[in-house]
């Protein structure tokens, strides 16, 4: 049987799902110079985020983080940022919450892993249509998959390995 969520745990909730939306934004303005263009860390607060929220709120958190991240810093590609960390993010967060309840750890890889999957398709396939030559996102393609895999390495250890579960679950509880 499911507890009801509170006003004060569903606004906590909330505000800590805003709280990853600012940091995703501030995220997308710092990144590492790569060959072909930049790196950027928001990945590592967009899986941080998915494993802790529910689905609609990491989508928030991810997909309309990235998407106003971009829109300041770099709007040509800020739909594809929200479609695609949207859908990262909510695939993760199905994983983790409600995938293999009995091996939480194994259905977190499980979700990051595929997460990872979509972000770096939903960006090469939306960098070869915005810039009209599949070369570029070719080029970019390894960078993708490096920024995939260190937001998924970096959200588990944050959300499996520091107290941020627990602190969220004991915020959060009813």
């Amino acid at each position: 049987m499911k507890s009801k969520i509170t006003g004060r745990s569903a606004l906590t909730r909330l505000t800590i799902a805003a709280i990853f939306m600012a940091l995703t934004i501030a995220l997308c303005s710092f990144s590492i110079p790569v060959p072909g263009g930049h790196l950027y860390l928001c990945d590592v607060a967009i899986c941080t985020a998915a494993l802790l929220l529910d689905p609609f709120l990491a989508f928030v958190a991810g997909g309309v983080g990235a998407f106003f991240g971009d829109l300041i810093f770099y709007p040509l590609p800020m739909f594809v940022s929200l479609v695609t960390h949207g859908l990262q993010a909510v695939l993760i967060s199905l994983f983790a919450r409600y995938i293999l309840k009995k091996r939480p750890r194994l259905s977190s890889v499980i979700g990051l892993a595929l997460g990872s999957i979509v972000m770096v398709t939903g960006y090469s396939l939306g960098r070869a249509f915005i810039y009209a030559t599949p070369e570029y996102a070719v080029v970019k393609l390894p960078y993708e998959i490096l920024q995939a895999l260190i937001g998924a390495v970096l959200g588990f250890l944050l959300y499996w390995k520091t107290p941020l579960k627990r602190l969220y679950d004991r915020m959060t509880a009813n």
